[in-house]
């Protein structure tokens, strides 16, 4: 088994230079546990969370079943249309207590010490913010960062928005490194400028919440803007990680040679043995063609890459102005799908994948596909570097 060294294993412990993306129900605890068992680093999506139930997925042990068949979404904001979608999820028991309690990360970690982080979104609401943002939160962030430091995460993530400079100061207290997701090289400065350690590059291949610009353009970009900049935590460089469209070693060797020093990969492990995802979800990834990964605005009013389902085409080609209308109010297009009209709630689950789907054709365990994609990506790398001859230069 080959390994591949990079600030980012070192910071973190790890064997492996690939993070598994906090996707919510479609990871999950036992998936991320198995990613770090297998040398990489799991990450949870804290979305929906309350603090008591934050700290059963990360510490409890419990039997339970996990939520997969609720999809890769199960959360409900306080400001839907009204209460009929909220009610609907309680009729799942999912607000009251998220309908069970899934398998713990450190309940299936080897090293019971084993690193593992959060992903919590944390979008700007209000002034300039796009009017369907709210605080996905609900108020709760303090105590949600209580769960994290005193359970002792290694990594926190924010995705969709730039954290606090109060949140960060306190996650560097307790001497966690905090992440910021990105998807425009215009994003970095305002991360830095709150003090995170580390650049997340989420490609506009990459599936959930994404821009628009390539891999090979956002991530170098990335790397450049974070040049000259220092951890305030750890004194050293501001690293970047490079996602979207990351399923095997090849990309995994891009990645490093853009300036990444480690991947963050979503798509693929949906795909996995230990993936939360219903086996819908799984089944749709491995059968995706390359044009069925798309956009839409319907399920947060931010671009989400889901599976072009008939409900996602319908609204994508034949209600577009609907949903112009629909965001500019602040309104959810899919919320309001379901006040009027609560059957469409299986039809219009949200499938979150990334393009890259069209290149996964099976389900694997996870341990396997850490251990392909670093394999794969040192023998690139060890073959490409056989590859330059470096003449001596002449003296004058």
């Amino acid at each position: 088994m080959a390994t591949i060294t990079t600030p980012i294993t070192e910071l973190f412990g790890i064997k492996h230079p690939v993070l598994l993306a906090g996707m919510n129900v479609a990871a999950g605890p036992e998936l991320a546990a198995a990613v770090t068992n297998a040398g990489g680093l799991g990450v949870i999506g804290g979305v929906g969370y309350t603090p008591k139930i934050l700290r059963q997925q990360v510490s409890t042990p419990n039997p339970l079943t996990r939520l997969s068949h609720l999809g890769p979404f199960f959360f409900a904001p306080d400001n839907a249309p009204n209460q009929s979608f909220s009610d609907m999820f309680a009729r799942n028991g999912l607000k009251k207590e998220v309908g069970a309690l899934i398998q713990a990360i450190k309940k299936d970690l080897v090293d019971k010490n084993g690193p593992f982080g959060v992903d919590l979104l944390l979008p700007q609401v209000g002034g300039s913010a796009r009017k369907t943002n709210y605080d996905y939160t609900k108020g709760q962030l303090p105590e949600l960062l209580d769960v994290i430091i005193e359970e002792k995460a290694r990594l926190f993530v924010s995705a969709v928005g730039v954290p606090p400079k109060e949140a960060v100061d306190r996650l560097h207290k307790a001497g966690i490194p905090v992440m910021n997701m990105v998807g425009h090289p215009k994003h970095v400065q305002k991360a830095l400028d709150v003090g995170v350690d580390i650049i997340c590059a989420q490609a506009g291949e990459g599936g959930g919440h994404t821009g628009d610009i390539p891999a090979s353009i956002l991530i170098p970009a990335c790397v450049d803007a974070v040049k000259g900049h220092k951890s305030p935590l750890t004194g050293g460089p501001v690293y970047v990680i490079g996602a979207g469209a990351v399923h095997d070693g090849r990309a995994l060797a891009a990645n490093l040679a853009w300036g990444a020093q480690a991947v963050w990969v979503g798509t693929r492990f949906v795909a996995s043995v230990e993936a939360g995802a219903p086996k819908l979800h799984k089944e749709l990834v491995v059968s995706a063609g390359y044009e069925d990964a798309v956009t839409t605005l319907i399920y947060t009013g931010r671009p989400l890459r889901v599976r072009n389902t008939p409900y996602v085409k319908d609204w994508n080609e034949n209600r577009a102005a609907e949903i112009k209308e629909l965001t500019s109010k602040g309104i959810i297009p899919h919320y309001r799908e379901l006040e009027n009209d609560p059957s469409k709630s299986i039809p219009g689950r949200p499938w979150l994948m990334g393009r890259v789907a069209a290149l996964i054709h099976e389900v694997l365990p996870a341990k396997v596909i850490v251990d392909n994609m670093v394999n794969e990506a040192a023998a690139i790398l060890e073959k490409n570097a056989s590859l330059v001859k470096v003449s001596p230069r002449t003296k004058l």
